[in-house]
Order: C-alpha cells, then structure tokens, then sequence
C-alpha cells in the first residue's frame, strides 16, 4: 500500500593531482569501489556550508510565482475573497518541490532553476519515475522500462546543469521493496536503477541527492532499511528523505531518522514536513494516509533545523495536492484548493 503520491560527494582537495592520480580516482569511483560511509564533502542547502548568502527572507528556497497556490491566490483576489488569499498565502508565499513529468523533465527543470538562479536560492526537485511506480495503486505508473527510466534521469540531471538544486529521489521506491509491495522479480533491477540515478545526479557539481526512506509508521524498523538502502547506493548520496507526503511528527521523525542514521554511519537526513503540523490522523485506518481530514501545514522550509543531522525540512509534497481519489478528493497529484485552505487555515505559522 501507498503511503504518499506525487504531486520529482566530497570536494577535492585544492592540491594539484597529477593526471594519473586523477584518471585512477574517476576509475575507482565509476567502478563502484565506495564503502558504506556517508559522503564525506559537505552536505545540505548551500546557505549551510557558507556558499552562498542566505537570502533576505531567510529561506535558500526558491518559490514558485506561478505555483497552483499563488495562481489560486490571484483567483480568490479577483473573486474579492480577500481572506481567503490571504489565508492560502501560507502555501503560495512558500518554497515546495517541483515534480517533473514522467515523458519529459526538461522543461520544468529549466524553469525551475532559472527562476531559482536568478533570485540566488535553491530549487527542490522530486524525481518519482522509477517503473512499477507505486505497485500499481494510486500513483501508478513510471518509466516503461529501465533504459526509459536511465535516458529519463539522464535528461533531469543535465536540465540542472550547475545550478543549486536538491532532489529527493524515487518517494516509495526502497520502502516498497522492504514491505514486499514490489514484486521480488523487480528488486535487482530498481537497486540498480537507483544507484545509477544517485551516481548520475551527483555528477552535477551543485546538486544534493537524498535518497527516500519511507516513515515510521511504515516501516517501524530502521533497521529493516540499511541494507536496501545502501544497496540502492545511499553512500554516495547526500543521505536520506524521510516521511515524504506523510504526516508523522518532527520528533517522532527525528528519532527514526537519528537511529537510521547511526546505522548508516552518520548519514544527514531531510525531513518533509509539508502537512504534519497536527500529526498523523488518529486511528489506524487503511487509508489513514489519504487526504486525512483535520491536517495542518508544518514547519515552514529551512535548512536551520537545530539538528546536525537534519539538513532542511521541505515541502516536498505539495500542501493542497490531492493523495487519490479517497475521501471525496480528485485524483492523485491534482490540485485540491478546499483542501489546501483547510491545511493553511489549520497551521500555526
């Protein structure tokens, strides 16, 4: 079963190497000779690793001018619903992660950076195209087939190109291996997936990759991941994401990923904090993870969480975006405005 749906290295020494040397790293790198370890380069938004300067408001973030919410704020304004603009701002007047499309990525990416560059921030990126998406439930879907799914990560790395971009790769796809949801046939294939698109996206001098893990209301276990984990190459990531389109609390989220992490070695963690501000819905429903009635927005997106491990909490999912058709909602990923006003009426902040 789903638990979300979409809406998407070290530095080197400033010593001279020889090119021999050189040629003999690139060579032990692309042969896969890492280890376990976490990357020992910095990780992180760039506002955390003195880069670049934080921008004005405070968020390294970029925020999309013409998001659903900022488009539906216009609305509400030309409506003369005033109150209700001013309620939903709390989404459109803030950074989430942009979802490029399955057949082509291109076209947002570019967007995305260019806005994002221009303003000195970093864009957010959920990459969600591994095939046997989603086990064939809400979300279903995917690239067609492998060599689809490489030419498709291929072109989402170069539409970055050397701009600063964090990208949660493939919500679902370790956790669905881990609770049997994929079928067995299809694990060495999406591990191999995986850490081709981790290797692929690093590439790119600027671009911090975290790796998907679920929550802890689904797989309870931490120790249940390790081993999927670094077998879909989380060594060379920047770390791991943590209760993407989910609802788990920050302290809750924290511990799990804080024990994961020691499992990991030390690995950093991103948290999605999008629609947790009240918690999970109470109960334990099937479906508690659909559309949940009662949620509120979460922490805003920051990469100053207090915590070494945590290096932002983001809005990966997108406040305001249906989960599926449950509770009355449209289908996945489509914008729900009665929903998102519920969320920012809700929020604390």
């Amino acid at each position: 079963m789903s638990r979300r749906v979409p809406d998407p290295g070290g530095r080197m020494s400033r010593r001279t190497v020889t090119a021999a040397a050189l040629a003999l790293v690139s060579a032990l790198l692309l042969a896969g000779c890492g280890t376990d370890e976490p990357p020992k380069g910095p990780v992180g938004p760039p506002s955390a690793r003195g880069e670049t300067a934080v921008p004005a408001s405070g968020s390294p973030f970029w925020v999309d001018p013409d998001s659903d919410a900022a488009r539906q704020v216009r609305q509400y304004e030309a409506q003369g619903r005033t109150e209700d603009a001013r309620v939903l701002r709390r989404i459109a007047d803030r950074p989430v992660a942009d979802w490029p499309a399955g057949d082509d990525p291109v076209p947002e990416i570019r967007r995305a950076v260019r806005g994002a560059a221009a303003e000195n921030r970093t864009a957010v990126f959920a990459a969600y195209n591994i095939p046997h998406r989603d086990c064939g439930m809400y979300s279903a879907g995917g690239s067609h087939d492998a060599q689809a799914y490489r030419n498709w990560v291929d072109a989402f790395a170069t539409a970055i190109g050397e701009a600063s971009a964090i990208v949660v790769l493939e919500p679902d796809a370790v956790p669905h291996i881990v609770d049997g949801c994929t079928p067995g046939q299809y694990h060495d294939e999406r591990y191999d997936l995986l850490a081709g698109a981790i290797e692929r996206l690093k590439r790119q001098p600027r671009t911090r990759v975290y790796l998907d893990a679920g929550n802890p209301a689904w797989i309870d276990d931490p120790g249940k991941l390790v081993e999927p984990l670094r077998r879909a190459g989380v060594a060379r990531a920047d770390g791991f994401s943590l209760n993407v389109s989910n609802f788990q609390r920050n302290d809750i989220v924290k511990g799990f990923g804080t024990t994961l992490s020691g499992l990991l070695g030390g690995a950093h963690f991103t948290v999605d904090t999008s629609r947790n501000g009240a918690g999970p819905l109470p109960g334990d429903g099937a479906e508690a993870w659909c559309n949940p009635p009662g949620r509120s927005l979460g922490v805003p997106p920051t990469d100053r969480t207090g915590n070494d491990l945590v290096d932002a909490y983001l809005w990966i999912k997108r406040p305001g975006d249906s989960d599926g058709q449950c509770r009355g909602g449209p289908s996945a990923g489509t914008w729900w405005p009665e929903y998102a006003l519920g969320l920012a009426r809700r929020a604390k902040s």
